[in-house]
């Protein structure tokens, strides 16, 4: 259970931080944001404010928001379906509901036989179901309309869609989810880094373990341990790796106590000798870790990807919701510095996956915005739809693949 929930407060945080940087940004360029959303599935909460619908739903995995105009967003109503109208004291129709779950009070009941709710904002049907005249109402260009589930958001006029803003701000909002794990990662590290302190590169020894052969061989707390078998050991990477050569047999260690040398023997058990860092304090050390750490663990990120295209794909190499959840389980039990720890490494990998040339991914979105700056002109929407399509069946299917290669490593 412990795990579940620490999978389900890891992944959400993630996902939610990405969404809210597409949110923000679009708000601010003037796309209407028409939901906003906390997990996926079926409706459990829903409130308006600023016109935005915020809705909590059932399966407590990410969330996502919905842009005016953005991907398949679309504000028609098919021909011969049962709607009630609110109208306001101009006349104008105000409120839109499509839902059998909500009745408003006072509503036209009217059934639909054309909508335009994009350009020309009207909604002509029969009122009552009288057939011999057809109505026409205008809609006021921030009406709502109530969706089948009882989700209430504004309708998308041409001039509030994504598409309707400079290519320049449709760029950023596409960006702004990745910066955002990006910078959640450089915020998670620093707070570590900030209130326990960060590995020190220096070879000296931050602590002993009672019983391990280092306690034994006379080795204490602070020492510098400056050579192993002659072999001089400056950090403490280098320390680990003259210590992993040895895993089994007794070696010679060269000790720096307070400016005095000892040479002690220990013997390590498994290329373990029971020490530690020493760690490093203070805001700028905790400010450089904030932003050195994450570039490592991209550098590493990169490698792996170069190593799916030049060392052979496989599977194996790759990691779904299963694999995911596997490694959130082996975080918990290190503690709450490992799961911080393992929020900033994936919001980093989510970030940086996101920003990969694929279609329905964000890098895919953004190598469309370039072919839009070169042509001078947006790919025909039957293009970048089938371009979307293709691009989401091809990452649905690797996730499938994915998923199932975890499982079956699992058992």
């Amino acid at each position: 259970m412990t795990t579940i929930i620490w999978f389900i407060i890891i992944f959400g945080t993630i996902v939610i931080v990405h969404e809210f940087g597409h949110y923000f940004f679009a708000k601010r360029a003037g796309i209407r944001v028409r939901e906003f959303s906390i997990g996926m599935g079926p409706k459990l909460f829903g409130t308006r404010k600023n016109g935005t619908a915020y809705t909590l739903r059932a399966l407590p995995l990410g969330g996502y928001v919905r842009m005016a105009g953005w991907q398949d967003e679309d504000s028609t109503i098919q021909p011969g379906a049962q709607v009630s109208l609110i109208t306001n004291a101009d006349g104008l129709v105000e409120r839109i509901n499509t839902s059998d779950k909500l009745m408003l009070e006072g509503g036209i009941p009217v059934q639909v036989s054309g909508s335009d709710l994009i350009k020309k904002l009207i909604i002509t049907g029969y009122v009552n179901g009288d057939e011999s005249e057809e109505v026409t109402y205008h809609v006021d260009h921030d009406a709502t309309i109530i969706e089948s589930d009882g989700t209430e958001i504004e309708i998308a006029p041409e001039d509030v869609q994504f598409q309707s803003v400079s290519i320049w701000r449709r760029m950023l909002v596409n960006f702004a989810g990745p910066m955002n794990n990006f910078l959640l990662a450089i915020v998670a590290f620093f707070a570590l880094a900030l209130a326990m302190g960060t590995p020190s590169t220096s070879n000296q020894i931050g602590s002993v373990q009672t019983g391990s052969p280092a306690a034994a061989a006379g080795i204490r707390a602070n020492d510098h341990i400056v050579a192993v078998n002659g072999t001089a050991t400056a950090t403490f990477a280098d320390l680990q790796t003259q210590i992993g050569k040895h895993k089994n047999s007794t070696m010679t260690v060269k000790v720096d106590r307070s400016g005095k040398t000892k040479t002690l023997r220990v013997t390590p058990q498994s290329g373990m000798i029971g020490i530690t860092s020493a760690t490093s304090h203070g805001l700028l050390n905790a400010v450089k870790y904030g932003f050195t750490e994450p570039w490592s663990i991209a550098v590493q990120i990169f490698d792996a990807l170069k190593s799916l295209f030049t060392g052979g794909f496989s599977l194996n190499k790759l990691a779904g919701p299963v694999g995911i959840y596997k490694m959130t389980s082996q975080a918990a039990q290190g503690g709450l510095y490992n799961i911080i720890w393992f929020l900033a490494s994936l919001s980093l990998n989510l970030g940086i996956m996101n920003l990969l040339p694929i279609p329905m991914l964000d890098g895919g979105k953004l190598v469309l915005n370039i072919l839009e700056l070169i042509r001078r002109k947006p790919l025909p929407a039957e293009k970048e739809g089938m371009v979307t399509l293709v691009g989401a069946a091809l990452v649905f299917a690797l996730m499938i693949a994915v998923t199932i290669n975890d499982i079956l490593r699992i058992f």
